[in-house]
Protein backbone atom coordinates (compact mmCIF):
# COMPACT_ATOMS: atom_id res chain seq x y z
CA UNK A 1 0.00 0.00 0.00
CA UNK A 2 2.68 2.30 0.71
CA UNK A 3 4.30 1.70 -2.44
CA UNK A 4 1.09 2.61 -4.81
CA UNK A 5 1.20 5.62 -2.63
CA UNK A 6 4.47 6.47 -3.07
CA UNK A 7 4.19 6.12 -7.05
CA UNK A 8 0.95 8.01 -7.38
CA UNK A 9 2.53 11.00 -5.30
CA UNK A 10 5.21 10.91 -7.39
CA UNK A 11 2.99 10.94 -10.81
CA UNK A 12 0.57 13.48 -9.26
CA UNK A 13 3.67 15.61 -8.03
CA UNK A 14 5.47 15.40 -11.34
CA UNK A 15 2.65 16.20 -13.50
CA UNK A 16 1.73 19.09 -11.78
CA UNK A 17 5.50 20.03 -12.10
CA UNK A 18 4.86 19.79 -16.08
CA UNK A 19 1.23 21.83 -15.97
CA UNK A 20 4.13 24.70 -15.41
CA UNK A 21 6.91 23.70 -17.31
CA UNK A 22 4.92 22.77 -20.54
CA UNK A 23 5.08 25.40 -23.19
CA UNK A 24 2.21 24.56 -25.37
CA UNK A 25 -1.08 25.24 -23.86
CA UNK A 26 -2.77 21.84 -24.72
CA UNK A 27 -0.17 19.73 -23.44
CA UNK A 28 -0.21 21.59 -19.85
CA UNK A 29 -4.59 21.22 -20.21
CA UNK A 30 -3.66 17.34 -20.24
CA UNK A 31 -0.92 17.08 -17.61
CA UNK A 32 -3.65 18.93 -15.53
CA UNK A 33 -5.81 16.32 -16.17
CA UNK A 34 -2.90 13.78 -14.94
CA UNK A 35 -2.34 15.79 -11.64
CA UNK A 36 -6.12 15.61 -10.85
CA UNK A 37 -6.74 11.82 -11.55
CA UNK A 38 -3.79 11.39 -9.71
CA UNK A 39 -5.67 13.14 -7.39
CA UNK A 40 -8.41 11.03 -7.30
CA UNK A 41 -6.74 8.09 -6.91
CA UNK A 42 -4.75 9.40 -3.52
CA UNK A 43 -8.73 9.66 -2.64
CA UNK A 44 -9.18 6.18 -3.58
CA UNK A 45 -6.30 5.19 -1.73
CA UNK A 46 -7.83 7.46 1.19
CA UNK A 47 -11.23 5.32 1.11
CA UNK A 48 -13.01 8.44 -0.36
CA UNK A 49 -14.52 6.66 -3.40
CA UNK A 50 -17.35 9.65 -3.44
CA UNK A 51 -14.60 12.36 -3.84
CA UNK A 52 -12.51 10.43 -6.39
CA UNK A 53 -15.43 10.10 -8.58
CA UNK A 54 -16.35 13.49 -8.11
CA UNK A 55 -13.47 14.85 -8.71
CA UNK A 56 -12.81 13.03 -11.94
CA UNK A 57 -16.17 13.65 -12.93
CA UNK A 58 -16.18 17.55 -12.50
CA UNK A 59 -12.87 18.61 -12.47
CA UNK A 60 -11.11 15.89 -15.14
CA UNK A 61 -14.24 15.38 -17.33
CA UNK A 62 -15.75 19.16 -16.91
CA UNK A 63 -12.81 21.46 -16.18
CA UNK A 64 -10.17 19.88 -18.20
CA UNK A 65 -12.61 19.73 -21.24
CA UNK A 66 -13.96 23.25 -21.39
CA UNK A 67 -10.01 24.41 -21.05
CA UNK A 68 -9.40 22.17 -24.21
CA UNK A 69 -12.01 24.03 -25.91
CA UNK A 70 -11.70 27.35 -24.80
CA UNK A 71 -8.02 26.95 -26.17
CA UNK A 72 -9.31 25.49 -29.48
CA UNK A 73 -11.50 27.75 -30.41
CA UNK A 74 -9.77 30.88 -29.12
CA UNK A 75 -6.91 30.36 -31.72
CA UNK A 76 -6.32 33.04 -33.92
CA UNK A 77 -4.02 33.29 -37.18
CA UNK A 78 -1.43 30.65 -35.42
CA UNK A 79 0.26 29.31 -38.33
CA UNK A 80 0.46 25.49 -38.95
Amino acid sequence: MDIVFIVISILTILSSIMVIRSSKLVHSALYLAGTLIGTAGLFLLLQAEFLAWVQVLVYVGAVVTLILFTIMLTRKGEEE
